[in-house]
Order: structure tokens, then C-alpha cells, then sequence
């Protein structure tokens, strides 16, 4: 897993910047109900995500978590006052605080199903009945567009999704939250190019594939003999789940 202290700095740059953040908290506040008061947002990350929650509703008083004191600390920048260091496995809120709770690609990170599961019933715990949460489901997914980079990776080993849509619905629905819509969004400027790919693979960022291990130099070796080696491919298209909690 990345560190995530040492790559605070560059990491919204890294992944695709504000027109990303844009396109992720468009689709998050389309499963949001006008009215809500209160979000949690789980797993800010450097915050700018949560910073266009809170100014596309006036009205919408946000408050972000986040483990890595590294990215609060870029988040706090963006929202000051309104973001702590907390594990989401652990929310230091009581029950039902909020109106609204989002995880913005953080279930996927988990490498535990207990985990998951646990995240998940967090969420389920400070938000009030009748209140959303809302996730992303199957990121990994979400990259294989269908490109020659896939075809590349597609016998590379994986571990299993701890974010796939039919295990959140089941763990969701063990804390009374039942689905309420779904959207996409595309990951803009996430499409992969042949050379970060091969770099990426080479600074650990496939999980199953460490570095300098002779299988991953191979995938890399594979990656940096197709044409086109700057040139990226599609962006991804992630998925997000909505939940209602029952009354």
C-alpha cells in the first residue's frame, strides 16, 4: 500500500486534480437529498473532494476523517476547522450525528473483509435513520477499460476486491441501510499510458507485484514494448452506491 504521509504533496496531481474532485463530488451530491444538514465525509484524503461538498451547498455543513496525518493536514488547508485525524474504523462521533456519510475510494484500500465490514457499520452507526451513505464500489474495475495496457495486466495475480458491489450491499444491509441509487463518474486525466504504467508497477502501486520482483519487471518489460508510450488510454469510469438507512 502507498504511503500516504509521503505522498500527500503530489498526490491530487497524480490523480487527475480538480476536474477528478469535480466529477466525483458531482456524482456523490447527486445521491445526496437537498435538504441534508450534516455530511461526514470518511477518508477525506487531502480534501478536495470535501471542499467541493461543502461549497456547492451553502447549507451543508461538512466535517472530513482521515487516518493519514499527512493528507488531513492538506485537507485541514482546504476546510479549516472542519477536518480530524480518525481511523474510519473507529469514527469518534456518536450515533446518528449525521445526515449524510461518504467514502470516497477507501473501501477498496482495506485489506481486510473484517475490515470492510467494520467501516461499513461505522458509517451505518453515526448516521442518523433515514440518512445516506454513500460509496464507491469496485475501483479496480473501474481501470480495465479495454485497452492494450489491460491486455498486458489481465494474467497479472490480484488480490479480491474487498469494495465489490455484492459485498457492500450485504454488509450494508446487516446495519439497516438498503439501496438508494447508483452513478458514475469518469476519472479525468486517471487514463493509463504505457510508461507511468510500467513506473507505477515499479514503485509497488500493484499490490500483488512488488518491486523489483522478476514477474514485475516482466509486466514492465511488456508494458514498455507497446506503441504509443506516453499517449494515455481511456479514463476510468468509477461506480458509486447509494444506501438509505431505515427508520
Amino acid at each position: 500500500m502507498l504511503d500516504y504521509d509521503k505522498e500527500a504533496g503530489a498526490y491530487d496531481v497524480s490523480r487527475g486534480g480538480e476536474p477528478r474532485a469535480a466529477a466525483a463530488a458531482g456524482a456523490v451530491l447527486g445521491l445526496i437529498p437537498a435538504d441534508t444538514g450534516r455530511l461526514l465525509d470518511v477518508a477525506c484524503g487531502t480534501g478536495i473532494v470535501t471542499r467541493r461538498l461543502a461549497a456547492a451547498r451553502p447549507g451543508l455543513r461538512v466535517t472530513g476523517v482521515d487516518l493519514t496525518y499527512g493528507m488531513a493536514r492538506m485537507a485541514a488547508g482546504r476546510l479549516p476547522g472542519a477536518i480530524a485525524l480518525a481511523d474510519s474504523r473507529a469514527l469518534p462521533f456518536p450515533d446518528g450525528t449525521f445526515d449524510a456519510v461518504t467514502s470516497v475510494w477507501l473501501l477498496h484500500l482495506l485489506d481486510e473483509p473484517d475490515d470492510v465490514r467494520t467501516v461499513v457499520a461505522e458509517c451505518a452507526r453515526v448516521l442518523r435513520p433515514g440518512g445516506v451513505y454513500v460509496t464507491t464500489v469496485d475501483k479496480a474495475a473501474a481501470h480495465d477499460v479495454g485497452s492494450d495496457i489491460d491486455a498486458v495486466l489481465a494474467p497479472r495475480p490480484r488480490r479480491p476486491a474487498r469494495d465489490e458491489p455484492r459485498l457492500v450491499e450485504s454488509y450494508a444491509a446487516a446495519h439497516r441501510l438498503h439501496p438508494a441509487g447508483r452513478a458514475g463518474f469518469p476519472g479525468r486525466g486517471q487514463g493509463r499510458s504505457p510508461r507511468r504504467t510500467a513506473a507505477d508497477l515499479r514503485r509497488g502501486w500493484f499490490t500483488m507485484l512488488p518491486p523489483g520482483e522478476p514477474l514485475t519487471e516482466g509486466f514492465a518489460a511488456r508494458l514498455e514494448a507497446l506503441p504509443d508510450q506516453e499517449l494515455p488510454r481511456a479514463d476510468p469510469v468509477f461506480s458509486v452506491r447509494a444506501f438509505r438507512k431505515a427508520g
